[in-house]
């Protein structure tokens, strides 16, 4: 996931530089991008969306074996389905949906000078209208397989419902990171780091190839590109205003709660003992989320490598700027 370049901070600088290279050129469209085709738009929104499945679409997508299934089927019969809809892909699947969105969040901030009157919103219109479509089609699907029971409605809704929040998080993270100002853009920007972790375990091995803790333990580096890439975004976002500093000192407490709470529902859900009862699984949930959160091990090494990787990328900006400033001053001077 990449960094934006936050356009309307250079907007006027680049006027400036035009006119004084080209005083004749300057005009009200002098220097302006090409604008992009109408049609673009929404496709950089599906292709967004598309982005974001990916760890699920190199799967062959067949719908994971369900415990209510009506009819006996081997997993390689199982439908093709859009989403992995089960109570132990959760997070797989908050991750599709947040990356996607995030990734055409990326792209509309990238394009924004280019894009046509109400290219944004046409972006999140491809976006949105396929994250739904994958959704109504998986759930129409499991509907139609599940057991005729009220187990089977019980557990179709739970996980629709982490379907419906998973897409309106996304949402979120869209709009901040499209559009926002950079201490705003920085907010979406962490939620999507977050999401990072488990959309590259997805990617790396493919779901229910082999058991999740074995892919915790072959790749237990993955846990530490969330922290690195919020880092990251609070360099580029930099704490120069208050809004700044709310914005990297709220990335950072997200850095610190979200995986305790990833950690807590994924062990609560994954357990078929809990599954007959849905207070047993809440409590447990909430156990495993207050030990993630305070267990020092665990919460502070991701905060402490954030912390690093943002230290590192403010002084590396600062070199930066105070070298830029110096050439600009041996330039007069020499002019």
């Amino acid at each position: 996931m990449s960094i934006p370049t936050d356009q309307s901070e250079h907007d006027d600088r680049t006027d400036r530089t035009a006119a004084a290279d080209h005083p004749a050129e300057v005009g009200p469209h002098a220097g302006a991008p090409r604008r992009l085709s109408p049609w673009i738009p929404p496709l950089i929104g599906v292709a967004g969306a598309i982005l974001g499945l990916l760890p699920w679409l190199v799967t062959g997508m067949r719908l994971p074996l369900q415990n209510l299934w009506a009819t006996e089927t081997l997993p390689d019969r199982m439908p093709v389905v859009l989403l992995p809809f089960s109570q132990y892909a959760l997070m797989l699947i908050a991750a599709l949906l947040i990356i996607g969105a995030a990734t055409a969040g990326l792209a509309a901030r990238a394009t924004r000078p280019r894009l046509p009157g109400g290219g944004v919103t046409a972006i999140f219109a491809g976006l949105l209208a396929t994250q739904v479509i994958a959704a109504a089609q998986t759930t129409t699907v499991v509907r139609a397989g599940l057991e005729d029971r009220g187990e089977s409605t019980l557990y179709l809704s739970a996980v629709l419902a982490v379907v419906v929040l998973a897409i309106l998080v996304g949402t979120l993270a869209f709009w901040l990171i499209a559009t926002a100002r950079r201490a705003g853009a920085l907010l979406g920007l962490a939620v999507a780091a977050i999401a990072v972790g488990p959309w590259l375990n997805g990617l790396i091995v493919p779901f229910g190839t082999i058991p999740a803790e074995w892919v915790t333990a072959l790749f237990g580096w993955t846990r530490w590109v969330p922290a690195i890439l919020v880092g990251v975004a609070i360099a580029w976002c930099g704490v120069d205003t208050v809004g700044r500093v709310i914005a990297a000192l709220a990335s950072l407490l997200l850095l610190w709660a979200a995986p305790a709470v990833i950690t807590g529902v994924s062990n609560a859900a994954g357990s078929r003992v809990l599954a007959s009862s849905p207070a047993d699984m809440v409590d447990y949930a909430v156990q495993v989320t207050r030990m993630a959160l305070f267990l020092p091990e665990l919460a502070l090494p991701p905060i402490v490598v954030a912390v690093v990787v943002a230290a590192a990328g403010l002084l590396a900006r600062a070199v930066i700027r105070r070298r830029g400033r110096a050439g600009e001053t041996g330039t007069t001077i020499g002019g």
